[in-house]
């Protein structure tokens, strides 16, 4: 059993249990000396750990609209609101996925609504976030394979070029990093991207990842692209082509990881996509 660390002394935590460990972060669940829950995520250092740390910039910028409140941060922890404990892919098991699809739609609206402050500098710039895409597809050129990536970095770059805007982004937006609490229906753990807001909605196409009959059903693909056209007022075949180039994006991380089982998994899904894609 791991034993809490030592917390700052402002932040007046009482006791601290592990809530959950990931491979980038402690996820601490503290009580405060007032009575009120939190959370503190501590980052491990890793090569990537900007990937987590630059959330906490989207966390101050948004002010807890659609993402839960940063309370504090200090150094590699950030203290976080409590943002409950009954995630979207809980939601979707007891009611519908069209039910999880509106909700996820709504958490989409509050992340990119309007805001009087500049985006904060330090989001990882879109095209930027598809270098391991843009990477494999490269090395498949040179071997004269026309495997999906080449494809997809074709269709990222078409999407790159021609933006529909350039918003502050949650960058890994999917059902268990939606969650309801005592402020309903909040996002956690952002990455921090400024880009297409069309790239928000890609991720949840492939979610849950234990639920494959519907992330490889058409008329599932068909329905998410339609939801989030309307609330997002984008073109569904951008929001499929999205949800294929990042299906590969994600299949590229997994095979620099080296983890094939993945890699194939979001292939078959990104295929799925990319036929529902060519009937719009």
């Amino acid at each position: 059993m791991r034993e809490p660390p030592t917390f700052p002394r402002q932040w007046e935590i009482a006791s601290a249990d592990l809530l959950d460990e990931t491979f980038s972060s402690l996820i601490w669940k503290v009580a405060r000396d007032d009575g009120s829950i939190a959370v503190v995520k501590d980052v491990k250092l890793f090569d990537d750990m900007q990937d987590e740390l630059r959330g906490a910039h989207l966390l101050a910028w948004r002010r807890g609209n659609g993402l839960v409140r940063l309370l504090g941060q200090d150094g590699n922890r950030m203290l976080l609101e409590f943002a409950g404990e009954r995630h979207l892919s809980e939601n979707l098991d007891e009611q519908s996925d069209i039910v999880a699809t509106d909700i996820a739609a709504d958490i989409m609206q509050r992340l990119h609504a309007s805001s009087e402050d500049a985006p904060p500098a330090a989001l990882q710039p879109l095209a930027e976030r598809f270098s391991s895409l843009f990477a494999k597809a490269g090395q498949d050129r040179l071997a004269e394979d026309s495997a999906p990536y080449v494809e997809a970095v074709t269709v990222a770059q078409r999407l790159l070029d021609a933006p529909c805007g350039a918003l502050p982004l949650h960058g890994d937006l999917h059902h268990d990093n939606i969650l309801f609490g005592p402020r309903g229906w909040l996002a956690i753990d952002p990455k921090g991207v400024l880009g297409d807001p069309g790239f928000d909605a890609a991720n949840l196409f492939y979610n849950p990842l234990d639920r494959d009959d519907l992330c490889l059903a058409p008329e599932r693909i068909a329905g998410m692209a339609e939801t989030f056209s309307r609330t997002m007022k984008q073109d569904p075949r951008r929001l499929l082509d999205y949800a294929f180039a990042y299906g590969c994006l994600s299949a590229a991380w997994h095979r620099e990881d080296g983890n094939i089982r993945d890699e194939n998994r979001e292939l078959a899904v990104a295929a799925a996509i990319r036929q529902v894609r060519r009937g719009f």
